[in-house]
């Protein structure tokens, strides 16, 4: 990795498109389920969605599997000690099989009590039982693709993840048709189809890592003390995933004793939220890699450069979606729900998403340039300090209770506005001194 800004700029391009591809494709997954079942009635509708709610939390909480193995395995690569780069990925995927399974079969076990918290009606709790209790059956293979993933991408490569991952979608939509309308399952066909996706995936990531490990000499055993590492940065980025969903659960509860239209509306608001950050989550992946690749070779000038790129791609790209999210926020209602009513409620809050969208750029990529830095401790420790002020905020929403656009404007201003200018200022205050930047292998 080179100084050189037109060779920066490349190398961040090179990471962040494909990995941008292979985020896209995940939950495409999801998209193709509900398109499928949704043929079949709205009960299977239903029941997959409960079972998806429960399924997205579950593998939410995981995605440390990928955080905690890039820039483990990135070090190591920089170093120039590919073998053990390999070699503690691999210790990451057996880790990942290990908590997989222990899901699996505690999920599977659990799935009655899970589905029954919904409390939904007998015909479609038996739906989401059925696609459930099948699904859990593909949670291990779901946590060692991201565990692989994050092999990859430790090793500078987005571009195998990507082709892994459109080829898992295209076999998933096949194999759901198939099973669904050719083999008449119903929604447990729908299951199987995307547990088997899931295995193949990981099939094709086990060629693949295979080779790398006869490439490098690696060893493909288990070591003791990669996989206690790996758990041990794990733990900590899981603390900081937890107070992430805490955030979001709360904000949703609050949006919900607000009413069912300002409920409505939050979600158009958090799914515009949700698609930006898709992109500025590629972003972030990038600067995991190279900012563990340059520590790794004890290039801190290297990760200071990668630093200042990165923050200024995600702020400008943020004042872009910005503009182009208040321009229409005014139709934005319309296309998710064809209201006048709910165009007009979600409006403001869209307008508070687009002013606050270059914070969300410059935290997302702050993130990823500390979690490619190992510094895991520290985002689980801020990741609980930054509910201190948003969590009053909310009680205050929830209390004065403001009615209409008013009160979707108050809650989007307390997610968007405090708890994002929160994480901004406890990640931009830890990235201003050189304690994050722990150079060598």
């Amino acid at each position: 990795m080179t100084s050189a800004p037109d060779t920066l700029n490349r190398d961040i391009l090179r990471l962040a498109v494909p990995a941008l591809g292979a985020l896209v494709a995940e939950p495409l997954f999801l998209i193709v389920d509900s398109a499928l079942v949704g043929h079949l009635g709205i009960e299977p509708l239903a029941g997959l969605g409960i079972a998806s709610a429960v399924l997205q939390t579950i593998v939410g909480l995981m995605v440390f599997l990928a955080y905690s193995t890039t820039p483990a395995v990135a070090r190591r690569f920089g170093a120039g000690d590919p073998s053990r780069a390999v070699s503690v990925g691999i210790d990451g995927m057996w880790l990942a099989l290990g908590i997989g399974a222990v899901l699996a079969l505690v999920g599977y076990l659990v799935t009655p009590g899970l589905v029954g918290l919904f409390g939904a009606s007998p015909v479609v709790a038996e739906q989401a039982e059925i696609y459930l209790g099948i699904s859990m059956w593909g949670l291990p293979a779901m946590l060692v693709v991201f565990a692989a993933t994050g092999l990859l991408r430790g090793l500078q490569n987005t571009v195998t993840p990507l082709w892994i991952a459109g080829l898992g979608f295209a076999s998933n939509a096949l194999l759901n048709w198939l099973f669904i309308y050719g083999f008449g399952w119903g929604i447990a066909g729908s299951a199987v189809g995307t547990v088997v996706a899931q295995w193949g995936m990981v099939a094709a990531y086990v060629v693949v890592v295979a080779r790398l490990a006869r490439r490098h000499e690696a060893s493909v055993r288990p070591q003791r003390e990669g996989v206690r590492g790996s758990a041990r940065a794990g733990g900590w980025l899981f603390v900081r995933t937890v107070s992430l969903r805490v955030a979001l659960l709360a904000t949703v509860a609050v949006a919900t004793g607000l009413g069912t239209d300002e409920l409505a509306g939050w979600q158009v608001a958090f799914t515009i939220f949700s698609t930006a950050a898709f992109t500025l989550d590629a972003l972030a992946i990038a600067a995991q890699a190279l900012v563990g690749k340059g520590l790794g070779a004890d290039d801190t000038r290297t990760v200071r450069r990668v630093l200042a790129r990165t923050v200024a791609w995600g702020a400008w790209f943020g004042v872009i979606v910005g503009v182009v999210i208040g321009a229409l926020s005014g139709v934005i209602g319309l296309l998710f729900t064809g209201d006048a009513a709910i165009a007009a409620l979600v409006q403001p809050a869209l307008l508070v998403l687009a002013i606050a969208q270059p914070v969300c750029g410059i935290v997302f990529v702050l993130d990823g340039v500390l979690i490619g830095a190992g510094d895991a401790k520290y985002l689980a420790v801020v990741g609980v300090l930054n509910l201190v002020p948003f969590l009053p905020a909310l009680v205050l929403v929830a209390l004065l209770h403001p009615a209409g656009a008013a009160g979707l404007a108050w809650l989007a201003v307390s997610f968007f506005g405090v708890y994002m200018l929160a994480r901004l200022v406890t990640l931009g205050w830890r990235v201003r001194g050189s304690a994050w930047m722990t150079a060598g292998a």
